[in-house]
């Protein structure tokens, strides 16, 4: 099953994210057979980072709750919040 993960970072975070950051993709990087595909969300001009996006596999909520929660990014208290939403892919 697939769950979006979306994070919105805090206001005035972005040194929590860059001192994160080398951790952050560590984590991902271990976690590569669960990620469809990850990123960060960018304003218009790609000049400020708001948060992140991913779509992964999980068994179920709690698997992606877990998921979420084990991010160093989540853990150092970046987000000002996490939305997770199940997720079906239709195409293409």
């Amino acid at each position: 099953m697939n769950f979006i993960l979306y994070c919105l970072d805090k206001p005035g975070h972005g040194q929590v994210r860059a001192d994160n950051r080398p951790a952050h993709l560590d984590y991902l990087k271990s976690k590569l057979d669960q990620i469809v595909i990850a990123g960060p969300m960018t304003s218009d001009a790609g000049d400020a980072v708001l948060g992140s996006m991913l779509v992964i596999e999980a068994a179920d909520r709690a698997e992606a709750e877990a998921f979420a929660a084990s991010d160093p990014y989540a853990k150092a208290g970046l987000f000002e919040s996490v939305t997770i939403n199940a997720y079906k892919k239709v195409l293409p």
